[in-house]
């Protein structure tokens, strides 16, 4: 038996997409978005400041979130921090989850989904629309309630979760 340093079954890099080689090399936060009984991890957020302020993000139109986002018309945005990892792959599908994502850990239930019970920031929001945009879902939801805190933001870049330094 022989251990190799590489992944015997990675795409070959003249066969990767440039697309996603480029959104790879776009750092971007983890958050975990929520509504009542769903959620998914989701890199691909950004706030809007303004009167009212915005979240914008895209999502599968086809998970389980989204369909739990359009029933209820609101949900949560969690940033997650550095020592979310786990928390992270579970809701995007990556580990199991005997019994749901949601069966681990402490929840806080908010009008908006359960959001961490330990300190993180969040964002409870609105739902204002979506569209088709690429192969994703773009969602625009409006900023109802806002709570911060000093964790650090855990990020993802190149496949790879990175702590902030």
């Amino acid at each position: 038996m022989s251990v190799h340093h590489t992944d015997p079954f990675a795409t070959p890099e003249d066969a990767r997409s440039p697309v996603r080689r480029l959104r790879g090399r776009l750092p971007a936060a983890v958050t975990l978005w929520t509504a009542p009984g769903a959620g998914l991890t989701v890199s691909s957020t950004l706030i809007a400041d303004g009167d009212p302020a915005r979240v914008l993000g895209l999502i599968d139109e086809e998970s389980d979130l989204w369909a739990a986002v359009e029933a209820a018309g609101v949900f949560a945005v969690v940033v997650l921090g550095g020592g979310d990892r786990q928390l992270a792959d579970r809701f995007a599908g990556q580990l199991p989850a005997p019994g749901g994502p949601f069966a681990t850990g402490d929840w806080r239930q908010t009008p908006y989904g359960p959001v961490p019970a330990q300190p993180h920031t969040w964002a409870g929001c609105r739902l204002v629309g979506s569209r088709p945009v690429g192969w994703a879902l773009l969602v625009e939801g409006e900023l109802v309630e806002v709570e911060l805190t000093a964790v650090e933001p855990l990020l993802h870049y190149r496949g790879r979760y990175r702590a902030v330094d």
